[in-house]
């Protein structure tokens, strides 16, 4: 190998690993963003969900500067086989990690009209729906940078206990609106807000599917355990 040859695999390593430290770091954001919402309804401060909807525009911007290190690197590095697979899941990932953040927004959103009702207790349940999908994020963006495939398969598989959990506050927020009229807006936001974070795992195994097919080469493609989801009965 020449050392212009040489050189060039250095500066596209070094390229590519400044970008998927970028993407680590927008999808930290991303998660602290979810957990910064839903400390928001625990304590119905409509001021704090109105901070979350703020910060939501760096993340916006960090995935432009992304989308444009991708488009620096296709141009002047040509990648070819496995590194172009590396350079497309980039920006895949990274757009996946920019809907979660508006996910995380949207949370918040319904916090500031749900602050100003009263309290319900099934509120509570979006806690543990949000942590089920906080470490899904943080599982598969440590097998992103460590370029896990076993690990990004196991969160793609263990996407099934967000589905269940947010299939359990689904029927517990029925219950509560058909129980008392007077719950049904509350829950309703609540519901919103439930499906806002089962959508955040879903794009976790998104990023998971990048990852298998960035190292094996291959689609993820096998049928995934499915519980009887209420939205197809």
């Amino acid at each position: 190998m020449t050392k212009s040859t040489d050189h060039i695999i250095k500066s596209y390593d070094t390229e590519l690993a400044r970008l998927t430290g970028e993407i680590a770091r927008m999808g930290e954001l991303s998660v602290k963003q979810l957990e910064a919402a839903i400390d928001a309804v625990e304590r119905r401060d409509a001021r704090a969900a109105r901070q979350v909807l703020d910060n939501d525009d760096t993340i916006d911007a960090m995935e432009q500067e992304i989308s444009h290190g991708v488009v620096r690197l296709l141009a002047l590095r040509a990648p070819m086989a496995g590194d172009l697979r590396a350079v497309f899941a980039a920006l895949r990932v990274a757009s996946d990690i920019e809907r979660i953040g508006d996910y995380a927004a949207n949370v918040a959103k319904r916090t500031i009209p749900l602050a100003t009702l009263a309290p319900v207790a099934p509120a509570h349940g979006l806690l543990h729906l949000s942590q089920l999908a906080a470490v899904a994020v943080r599982k598969v963006l440590k097998a992103y940078v460590e370029s896990d495939a076993d690990n990004a398969y196991q969160v793609w598989r263990d996407d099934v206990h967000v589905d269940e959990g947010y299939d359990a506050l689904f029927r517990e927020l029925l219950t509560y609106m058909m129980e008392d009229p007077r719950n049904i807006t509350p829950c309703t936001h609540l519901l919103f807000m439930a499906k806002n974070i089962e959508r955040i795992g879903d794009h976790a195994t998104n990023i998971a599917e990048n990852i298998w097919f960035v190292v094996r080469g291959e689609p993820l493609d096998e049928p995934r355990a499915r519980q009887d989801r209420i939205e197809d009965k």
